[in-house]
């Protein structure tokens, strides 16, 4: 019989490649249904007395754990019947429907059985979506335990998360009944740790006091060994007076005793700080605060102060419009503390301010502080322990040395030792239990000088230079390191960055940043630095970029919408609804 060839075309189109996008979409569901009625299972898996039939191939392909059983010539790729252990019977049958869909349902009920089951069959997604849902639920109330269930299965990312979160609400985690339901053991390892965030170390003595009450028969026996964890020298003498020199169970332990001698010689004798042991002296440091930022004040881009605050939440990545304050204010100073937010002083166009207006963000409204005792614009501020420093700045005349002191708590002002130098336009920041003013001017040379103010022996001495001098610098805190960028030298706008080291009195440049930036405001939040706004010698600036320590590198986030530069920055911590 003779055949024929028909002519298609050249070799180039001698073939074509057809593929159907939907055929493993509409495959699964037809796989599932067809478990549904039973037919083609060719396996069941037992847990209990619950019992499960599924298809091995289907298993194999979607679940790590039984590809390697199925594939790996076990007993198990042979046997029609498969008892399972290490897995919940609700769990394994959620991740089993997951195997045919893709989909499960999370819930408060079975998170802990479901993430449990996928750490065991190894489906990596599901855990870290279990590890979330969980990390989204933190409380006060829950997240010891959610820490030491992320520990049990080696969920080192969920373990750090709970960990942050530990530290940033220590204060309110203490009152928690998972708190006074640690062991010793686990109660030294949390109180011993330098990133807890506590405005006085008098949080850390009554958390662990009340621990020990809580179950005094058993546990008082501790307290030595607790209290020598406990960073007493860094309690106020009225404090220890007051409050630990009088506790009973103090008084009658002869080791305690001692731990109190220590720390009221800290005060006492400044000459002998060095005996003490570092532990107890270090000041503790919270590095990964997560808050919102808050660019208050500052300028138009036509040079004009407002009363504008903007909101920077790094969960959307977005500004949004905060209330505004009562009266303009550019060069203010601003800090945080007890999750308030404090604006000090500043210029409002006509005159420099002495006023002070606190914002409440549980009640979002700005009420009138206590006013300072002097007026004060391009005034450096830092919040150490349970007071406000407010530092140097300009008066409308001269350039000011004169730091005040305010407590929240008395709703008091008080003056304390001036500085070496006339600072207008530093920059101030908390370090290590010292306040520490950085560069500025005296109305006729700008300064790469630094000095830090000691608490205890109310006295400013002068420590290692800026390799730059800086005006209108921004300055902040992160990793027990002092950081300081851009600002004016008396002939450039800088974008450069240097970063001091306290144990080696040492500064060293970093990256630059991207843009020239005076009157910068710097915050640092989420371990990161926020450099915000400022003016590059052109104009003012509603750019904002973030420095990333483990990259050395700066990168642009969302600019300002309604600021021109000139704000003045501080970050309050999220709120535990």
């Amino acid at each position: 019989m003779d055949t024929t060839s028909c002519d298609l075309g050249s070799e180039q189109t001698s073939y074509v490649l057809f593929k159907q996008e939907s055929l493993f979409e509409e495959s699964f569901p037809l796989m599932k249904e067809i478990r549904r009625q039973g037919k083609l299972c060719d396996v069941t898996l037992k847990v209990d007395n619950h019992s499960f039939s599924a298809h091995r191939i289907v298993l194999a392909a979607t679940i790590p754990y039984f590809y390697a059983m199925f594939t790996h010539n076990m007993a198990e790729s042979r046997i029609k019947e498969i008892t399972m252990k290490e897995i919940e019977p609700h769990a394994l049958e959620s991740l089993i429907n997951f195997a045919y869909s893709g989909v499960v349902k999370i819930d408060n009920q079975n998170v802990q059985g479901l993430m449990m089951g996928a750490s065991f069959l190894q489906l990596n997604n599901v855990r870290d979506a279990c590890a979330d849902f969980l990390k989204n639920r933190f409380h006060p109330q829950n997240v010891l335990g959610i820490r030491h269930f992320a520990d049990t299965l080696g969920c080192t990312q969920l373990v750090t998360s709970a960990d942050r979160y530990i530290h940033q609400y220590f204060s309110k985690v203490a009152f928690s009944d998972e708190f006074l339901a640690l062991g010793y053991d686990e109660l030294i390892e949390i109180v011993r740790r330098d990133e807890l965030n506590v405005p006085s170390e008098e949080r850390i003595f009554e958390a662990c006091l009340k621990w020990v009450k809580s179950d005094q028969e058993n546990r008082s026996t501790y307290l030595p060994n607790i209290l020598a964890n406990i960073r007493l020298p860094l309690l106020s003498p009225q404090y220890l007076a007051d409050n630990v020199a009088t506790e009973e169970l103090i008084r009658t332990s002869h080791k305690c005793r001692d731990l109190l001698d220590e720390a009221r010689d800290f005060h006492l004798m400044p000459e002998r700080r060095a005996l003490v042991s570092a532990c107890r002296t270090r000041p503790r440091c919270c590095d990964y605060v997560m808050g919102q930022i808050y660019a208050v004040g500052g300028l138009t881009k036509n040079g004009e102060s407002v009363s504008t605050v903007e909101i920077y939440d790094p969960a959307t990545k977005e500004w949004r419009m905060g209330e505004a304050m009562s009266m303009l204010r550019s060069r203010v100073g601003v800090a945080v503390m007890d999750g308030k937010l404090y604006a000090f002083g500043g210029f409002n166009g006509t005159e420099r301010l002495s006023t002070v207006e606190v914002y409440d963000p549980m009640v979002k409204k700005w009420t009138q502080g206590k006013a300072m005792r002097c007026k004060r614009s391009a005034v450096g501020v830092a919040a150490l322990d349970d007071l406000v420093y407010v530092c140097g700045g300009y008066d409308g005349v001269t350039s000011l040395n004169t730091v005040e002191c305010y407590s929240p708590k008395t709703d008091s002002w008080t003056t304390v030792a001036p500085m070496m130098k006339y600072r207008s336009a530093g920059g101030v920041a908390p370090l290590g239990g010292f306040v520490y003013a950085l560069g500025g001017h005296d109305g006729l040379s700008i300064f790469d000088s630094v000095e830090r103010y000691d608490i205890a022996t109310n006295t400013w001495t002068k420590v290692r230079s800026m390799l730059n001098r800086r005006c209108r610098l921004g300055v902040a805190t992160l990793g027990g390191k002092l950081y300081a960028c851009g600002g004016y030298d008396g002939s450039c706008f800088l974008r450069s960055v240097e970063v001091y080291t306290p144990e080696k009195d040492q500064w060293q440049l970093i990256a630059p940043m991207n843009v020239k930036r005076s009157r910068v405001a710097l915050a640092a939040n989420m371990g990161k630095l926020w450099a915000i706004g400022g003016y590059d010698g052109e104009s003012n600036l509603s750019t904002v970029e973030v420095y990333d320590p483990k990259t050395d590198t700066w990168t642009f986030v969302a600019p300002m919408r309604h600021h021109g530069g000139g704000v003045g920055a501080g970050v309050i911590p999220n709120i535990i609804k």
